[in-house]
């Protein structure tokens, strides 16, 4: 996809550095792209620390980091070509999504990208590179060990830059949702109904799905050969049966809780086909 260069002026952007004391254990507010399952069975986390995805976020004492100025943009944009194609995406995903929210007379607040390295503090918690890239409606923050595009690669076979785009533009899709007040709706009723956690769960994901793809939809003029294929590759390659199936599990509908790769397949490419946010209904939609 021929991004253009971000402007440090459009994007928010932060650098944690290193990793932090005595390891993860904190309870994420809204779900990664590949969050519990490639954790445990990839990286050989042990879930039971990230399943406080599920649970609402947990605020923490510290506060988030403030945003940067341009120049620093710069700097923390082009410590890596990863970290470079990251903030490029974010630029565009901010020129996507805000117009759509002022046309609608929504409040808009861009996300905060967070650069951090084997672990970090965000504001719903502590975290691991393991547990993949997440978002945090707590401090509003897109938290990224960049590092984990090799693992994509490599071991999922999730290669190419739309690939990666895809996983920006997902998380991004969890911001959107979070600026609808969809994400603490959807909380109260996981609470309310518990029975019913796992369900809404992958719906939520599912939905950040086709807003990855409505992204890319919406910028299609940029789309290059290969890049259709590379997204549907690695939607397929973290299906939630997928995994359990390389893991040598039986796959337990029940259990999922970011859709199988049918699913997540099928509302990436309802995003790219058709560019329009009010086609991600996926609460709606019957599974």
């Amino acid at each position: 996809m021929r991004l253009d260069r971000f402007d440090p002026s459009n994007i928010r952007v932060s650098s944690g550095g290193g990793g932090f004391p005595g390891g993860g254990g904190g309870k994420l507010g809204c779900g990664s792209l590949v969050l519990v399952l490639i954790g445990s069975l990839v990286f050989g986390v042990d879930p039971g620390q990230m399943l406080g995805t599920l649970q609402g976020v947990q605020q923490q004492t510290s506060a988030p980091s403030a945003p940067t100025g341009p120049q620093d943009t710069t700097q923390i944009c082009e410590a890596n070509a990863y970290a470079l194609e990251s903030c490029n995406a974010l630029d565009s995903l901010n020129r996507t999504w805000q117009p759509l929210f002022q046309q609608a007379n929504i409040a808009f607040e861009q996300p905060t990208l967070n650069f951090y390295t084997g672990g970090t503090r965000s504001g719903c918690g502590a975290a691991q590179s393991a547990m993949g890239p997440f978002y945090c409606p707590a401090d509003q923050g897109i938290y990224i060990d960049t590092s984990f595009y090799d693992q994509l690669d490599r071991q999922l076979g999730a290669g190419g830059d739309f690939a990666r785009y895809y996983v920006m533009a997902h998380e991004y899709g969890h911001h959107v949702q979070h600026m609808l007040g969809l994400n603490a709706q959807v909380r109260r009723e996981q609470e309310r109904n518990p029975s019913q956690a796992n369900a809404l769960q992958v719906k939520m994901e599912l939905q950040a799905d086709c807003y990855a793809g409505v992204w890319a939809g919406r910028n299609r003029e940029l789309i290059e050969s290969g890049d259709m294929e590379e997204g549907m590759t690695a939607a397929a390659a973290i299906g939630d049966d997928t995994l359990m199936k390389s893991a040598g599990q039986a796959v337990n509908p029940e259990s999922f809780t970011h859709g199988s790769s049918a699913e997540r397949m099928k509302w990436l490419k309802t995003g790219l086909e058709t560019g329009n946010e009010d086609a991600c209904d996926t609460f709606s939609a019957v599974r």
